[in-house]
């Protein structure tokens, strides 16, 4: 696969490499993600061992780990059954008194294979690596995992580790980075299918978004057609019960309520495993962006905030019965036919950081501290930011039509935009509006009049 970006996250890895000192750094996020593409690329032309846990036992995996660090130093005298444990191999590993990184990749594997695992590392830092000169990278995809035996406060590592990295999916300005050559309609499609996990991403290189959409997800026996089943076994208990919950989901059911009466499930049922869809990053509850306490505002709904998995259980999971005969085509006419709808959807979720972007790269000289949207009964703004410091708002209407938008459209945003209530007296009002097929010759003139920002797909006017 090929690496991309993360040009951050490696500036800091390399930091701490360069510095000298001893490091403990856990670098941890969501499947798929590219935390092994980020560790493996650091560790490019610098003494290394990687070495990947597995669920096999301990035994075995000592096993490998003394024959990968036996090929490393040169050593055929190691024992061929293995280090004893793993205290023993990190002193054997400090007493050579090399500079080198040593990246043990889903460290959850180990602990689940022993629970004392923490502890025992934490011991293996105490005794032997921290005056040494050893960059030790622990990484995992189980985030709750990860967070439970290295980052909370009563983790045995918690006060150990030098550095943490949490490895996130991709923005939309950097999938519009990755796809120089295609159109901001293609890249917002093949976002809208992949969102920002670079596997999935990689497999649109070259290719039209409806070509891989074909070959790589509606088609039996490839990886990604039974892809969301294997994340959700990978680590949930009870995946059957999270699939009704992210069915109902993919219908439209976003209040609690309906959601409620779509499974069947009561209520506590509902929020905890909704919750533990949250921690894992495939959903996401939305709070109308002005609301004072977001945890104590009724108006939460919730969405599917992962947009391979939205697309999957709309398109895949709901059509298997044809899917397993091999009969592609009448779902390829389903997403052909959805496509528009779901383009819309995602512009409105990509208008931030285009927003962003634009603000940047013109030096305007706005800053705003929360985006989102806000929606208040018969009412609703596609994108609102707030800065409270300033008490300046900006209201953003968000249209994926083939029509041109007219000054109907900022008239209506300029009277939704007095039903929000926020900010002290004379805040300063801002509006913005995008649009996937520009503007009448009417709104350019007033927008130049009333200074309202015009973005033509991610081109500021």
């Amino acid at each position: 696969m090929r690496f991309i970006n993360r040009e951050l996250e490696l500036q800091s890895l390399n930091q701490n490499w360069k510095g000298g000192n001893p490091q403990l750094i856990v670098i941890y996020g969501k499947r798929r993600v590219g935390k092994t593409e980020l560790s493996i690329h650091f560790a490019q032309g610098k003494p290394h061992i990687y070495f990947l846990c597995d669920r096999t036992s301990m035994h075995k995996q000592l096993q490998k780990f003394t024959e990968m660090a036996g090929k490393y130093f040169k050593d055929e005298f190691l024992p061929s059954d293995g280090f004893k444990d793993w205290i023993e191999a990190f002193k054997y590993i400090s007493h050579k008194n090399e500079k080198m990184i040593i990246i043990i990749d889903e460290f959850p594997y180990l602990a689940e294979t022993d629970n004392a695992i923490p502890s025992i590392f934490q011991k293996i830092w105490d005794l032997y690596l921290k005056d040494s000169n050893i960059y030790l990278i622990l990484q995992g995809s189980s985030i709750a995992m990860m967070e439970k035996t290295l980052l909370v406060y009563k983790a045995p590592l918690y006060g150990r580790r030098t550095g943490q990295l949490l490895v996130k999916p991709f923005q939309f300005k950097e999938v519009l980075d990755m796809f120089p050559d295609k159109s901001f309609e293609e890249v917002l499609s093949i976002y809208s299918i992949a969102g920002g996990t670079p596997l999935y991403l990689n497999k649109f290189i070259g290719k039209s978004y409806i070509e891989v959409v074909k070959k790589e997800i509606l088609q039996k026996g490839q990886p990604l057609y039974e892809e969301v089943e294997f994340l959700l076994r990978e680590e949930l208990k009870e995946p059957r019960n999270y699939f009704v919950i992210l069915e109902a989901l993919s219908l439209g059911k976003r209040k609690l309520s309906e959601i409620i009466n779509e499974t069947g499930f009561d209520k506590g049922t509902v929020s905890r495993y909704i919750s533990i869809l949250d921690t894992l990053q495939i959903t996401r509850k939305e709070i109308p962006v002005t609301e004072k306490i977001p945890e104590k505002s009724r108006k939460g709904i919730y969405r599917i905030d992962d947009n391979f998995f939205s697309f999957w259980f709309r398109f895949v999971f709901r059509n298997r019965s044809f899917l397993e005969e091999g009969k592609v085509a009448e779902a390829v006419i389903q997403i052909q036919k959805a496509m528009p709808v779901i383009l819309a959807q995602n512009y409105e979720k990509a208008a931030i950081e285009v927003l962003r972007r634009l603000f940047n790269k013109h030096k305007i000289s706005l800053s705003f501290e929360s985006y989102g949207r806000w929606w208040d009964k018969d009412k609703e703004i596609d994108l609102v930011a707030t800065n409270y410091h300033t008490n300046e708002i900006l209201f953003g209407e968000v249209k994926w039509s083939n029509k041109q938008i007219g000054t109907n459209i900022y008239e209506d945003l300029k009277k939704k935009a007095r039903a929000v209530e926020w900010g002290k007296k004379g805040r300063k009002e801002y509006f913005a509006i995008f649009s996937k097929s520009g503007f009448t010759k009417d709104m350019v003139e007033l927008a130049e009049k009333d200074k309202v920002f015009l973005i033509h797909k991610d081109k500021l006017l």
